[in-house]
């Protein structure tokens, strides 16, 4: 019974929505090899997204198709990397009233790199006779490509929801990203046995509804 009344207050109560997202991402690379010290580097996102929600339940779940410009910064020089990003979440709303809510969100993320671009402040095939010269004596990240071109991990993000009748849908999210996958290979033939990046990042969003949730009358 308690079943059957799901089954029929789910498709009422179903919200679908269609929008744009952008925001900053804050991006670093970790590698097993400890010599290499990176600094945080600021990059930019912007895509659509489709939402579908359950608002009595506070359930949802999220996809975005995002452009994605990010890199690296060393004492060695930049690296910078354009991927195409596909974020998948699960939210779980709290709201305070009608228009405004709170909601944490986690999922998974999977990306495919598209290009790169790197400047270094030395010359890979003019290296000084002595290593002195270099500020890290590890050469291998200022030269080597992306091997592996797909990219996935995890992300956990916290946000808040802001609603406008007949306008649309305001969110503002800051989540952190934590990629699963190696950029570099990392067999025991190769240089490095971890390559993968790490994202703060700051979002918001905008969306409209293509399906309301209807009306319910209460007694």
């Amino acid at each position: 019974m308690v079943i059957a009344c799901l089954a029929l207050a789910i498709p009422a109560q179903a919200q679908i929505k269609f929008g744009v997202k952008g925001g900053l991402n804050v991006s670093k690379l970790h590698l097993s090899e400890e010599t290499f010290k990176s600094d945080n580097r600021t990059g930019f996102f912007i895509g659509p997204t489709a939402e579908f929600t359950l608002p009595l339940l506070g359930l949802g779940i999220d996809a975005s198709a995002l452009y994605n410009q990010f890199g690296v910064d060393s004492e060695e020089g930049t690296s910078t990397k354009k991927s195409i990003e596909i974020p998948i979440n699960l939210r779980w709303t709290v709201g305070f009233s009608s228009l405004i809510g709170a909601y944490v969100a986690v999922g998974p993320q999977f990306g495919f790199y598209l290009s790169e671009s790197t400047k270094t402040n030395f010359d890979p095939k003019h290296l000084p006779a002595t290593d002195n010269d270099r500020v890290n004596n590890i050469m291998a990240q200022d030269t080597m490509a992306v091997e592996n071109k797909f990219d996935y991990g995890i992300a956990l993000g916290l946000g808040a929801e802001y609603s406008i009748p007949k306008v649309g849908h305001f969110l503002a999210e800051a989540r952190y990203y934590y990629g699963l996958g190696n950029i570099y290979g990392s067999s025991k033939k190769d240089f490095f046995g971890k390559s993968n990046f790490g994202q703060i990042v700051f979002k918001v969003s905008y969306l409209f509804d293509i399906v309301k949730t209807k009306d319910v009358k209460r007694k």
